[in-house]
């Protein structure tokens, strides 16, 4: 008997005919333009890159899905009215716009944290300011060779939240976490790895 992720159901509901918002069109979105389309929310893509410098294959999708866009270094400006927006890491969450829609009742998250909201099974977070992708990729390795079905995503790998559906409560997944993945976020993994702190990336 398949698993029933009641959690993410509840969410697919939810933004069915409903106003999401795309914000950077970066490896971790790109995925979540053909799972909101295929959920049939009302979507619009934002990027602070002009029409001319997004790749055709993501213009050809966005309007072969009959998204709407807004591109350029003022797209922030026609962020209003929605009801989930998915920030890219990059777009800090201490932007104007986003803080007003915030303020507004609109949901402000990122693929990430919806993964981590969704995920059926346990999750090790793995972040710190060096040394990131090779602790999380030796802790996939480990926990794999023990027989575990296991899934590597976050700053490296593919993005997750697509596959939260083929998840089950045993499997484990290893996410590894910048410091921009982890503003705002409003919950943790299973299980966090600190590997140092230093004064790397002071914006």
């Amino acid at each position: 008997m398949a698993y029933e992720n009641k959690k993410l159901e509840e969410f697919n509901e939810y933004i069915r005919f409903r106003k999401v918002a795309v914000i950077g069109l970066g490896v971790s979105n790109i995925p979540l333009l053909d799972y909101l389309y295929e959920k049939k929310a009302r979507v619009t893509v934002f990027d602070n890159k002009t029409i001319d410098d997004i790749p055709k294959e993501i213009l050809d999708k966005i309007t072969t899905y009959g998204f709407e866009f807004s591109f350029g270094a003022n797209s922030l400006e026609n962020l209003k009215g929605f009801n989930v927006i998915f920030r890219s890491p990059s777009c800090l969450p201490t932007k104007p716009e986003l803080k007003a829609e915030s303020e507004r009742g609109a949901i402000v998250t990122t693929e990430i944290e919806m993964l981590m909201k969704m995920c059926p099974c346990k999750i090790v977070g793995v972040t710190g300011s060096d040394g990131k992708t090779t602790t999380t990729s030796l802790i996939y390795e480990i926990i794999k060779k023990k027989g575990y079905n296991c899934y590597l995503g976050g700053n490296i790998g593919i993005p997750l939240f697509t596959k939260v559906d083929e998840m089950t409560k045993n499997d484990i997944v290893i996410l590894e976490l910048s410091s921009f993945q982890l503003m705002n976020m409003k919950i943790s993994p299973d299980i966090s790895v600190i590997t140092n702190i230093t004064p790397n990336h002071l914006d």
